[in-house]
């Protein structure tokens, strides 16, 4: 990938430079996860991939040592072995070298094997262990780290275990300039895949043709993926948050809410747009329409450095509760994005530097009628910037865009 596409190994070592800091001492360890699939699907888990930007090797740790009196075996990576036969299959995998070393910029690289060799000595200087990843549900396995970490502390005396599974997704949360680039990379190219499904959209069509459209128009400029599966929801389908099937004929009259994002080096987009199928608006429809729109406006004057998600909700839901339709609005307003599309989400408030999505809606099975708008923000030191304005929201916009074909 040429280094424009990506996060530069100088910012991933100032992250790993920033938790190490954190930690105070106490051992972290990530997992990058298995490749379970066998789909050619893998993705590392986003916290070693926000820390490494390695994507291509399951099973791989990070073992973070701040007290280790050697500087370069503070950060140390740990690849599976090599297996030729396998690779054969699923792909070639480079040797620990000068090579390796310098396009992941980690200088201390090991096979998995020699994680307990390395982990226990660093538990036994630092008799603290702190758990990076987030805390399962009890109905869940244990993270993974806590996992290892619990049969560490079986052997060496006195090692405490501690919560610190804060730190990332307070890091995550606020991003870069680098990362804003290439969030608004994806948001552009979802852009040209929001046009392309309105101007092909029309009665008799299936929901399936348009997710073909803009899901097609993502790859066509430059994105390798959407970055979730493309809501293409009709008529009755429209009021169902995450439809999934879009197998429908849509029909004449109809409203389709679409709710799709590219993803570009590793970051997601991720919009909705609401539209008529015929090109033009009922009079109905554009009631409930602008009502929405209205909302978000609301919603986004609301964003700035020190809101909380709930002030966000609140000034669009008094505007839709106004409006006699508050039970209608059945979700929350939005969510952090980033390396996920539903990024990680520390508590308290939103800070300079976020993005997030602000996505009202109303829907009205009875009418089968649903309206959602969802819009990619930037939270900036006094306000908000739309990173997705630019793909159509208003009426007289979608019309225009639409009339073209109809």
């Amino acid at each position: 990938m040429p280094a424009a596409d990506r996060i530069s190994n100088s910012e991933f070592a100032q992250r790993r430079g920033k938790i190490l800091a954190t930690l105070k001492g106490a051992v972290g360890l990530l997992l990058a996860g298995d490749d379970d699939r066998h789909d050619g699907s893998f993705r590392p888990h986003a916290h070693f991939e926000y820390l490494t930007g390695i994507v291509d090797e399951p099973g791989a740790m990070v073992l973070l040592d701040p007290t280790n009196p050697v500087e370069s075996r503070r950060t140390m990576l740990f690849l599976r072995p090599l297996n030729r036969e396998r690779e054969r299959w699923d792909g070639l995998r480079r040797e620990i070298s000068e090579a390796l070393r310098d396009r992941v910029g980690i200088s201390a690289i090991f096979r998995t094997e020699m994680l307990p060799r390395m982990l226990n000595p660093a538990a036994g200087r630092s008799r603290r262990m702190a758990c990076l990843h987030a805390p399962a549900l009890y109905t869940q396995r244990v993270s993974p780290d806590l996992a290892i970490f619990r049969k560490v502390a079986e052997r060496v005396p006195g090692a405490v275990i501690e919560d610190r599974s804060d730190v990332l997704a307070k890091m995550r949360s606020v991003k870069s300039s680098r990362e804003v680039a290439l969030i608004q990379r994806a948001i552009d190219i979802t852009a040209c895949g929001f046009e392309e499904m309105m101007r092909a959209a029309r009665p008799g069509r299936n929901e399936f043709d348009l997710q073909e459209t803009i899901e097609h128009s993502y790859r066509s400029h430059g994105a390798r993926c959407p970055a979730f599966p493309t809501i293409v929801g009709s008529g009755l389908n429209s009021t169902v948050l995450h439809y999934v099937a879009n197998d429908q004929t849509i029909a004449e009259g109809v409203l389709i809410c679409v709710d799709s994002g590219a993803v570009f080096g590793g970051y997601a987009a991720d919009v909705t747009r609401t539209v008529p199928v015929n090109g033009t608006f009922s009079k109905r429809q554009r009631e409930i329409y602008e009502l929405v729109l209205k909302a978000q406006a609301a919603a986004i004057k609301a964003v700035k450095p020190g809101a909380t998600f709930a002030e966000i909700d609140d000034a669009a839901r008094r505007v839709i509760e106004k409006a006699g339709h508050g039970d209608h609005f059945i979700h929350s307003i939005g969510h952090h994005l980033g390396l996920e599309t539903h990024d990680v989400t520390p508590e308290g408030p939103i800070k300079r530097g976020a993005v997030i999505t602000i996505e009202p809606g109303v829907y009205l099975p009875d009418e089968e009628l649903g309206v959602r708008i969802e819009d990619d923000v930037l939270v900036t030191q006094t306000g908000a910037k739309n990173m997705s304005g630019k793909i159509p929201s208003s009426v007289a916009g979608i019309e225009n865009v639409m009339r073209k074909n109809h």
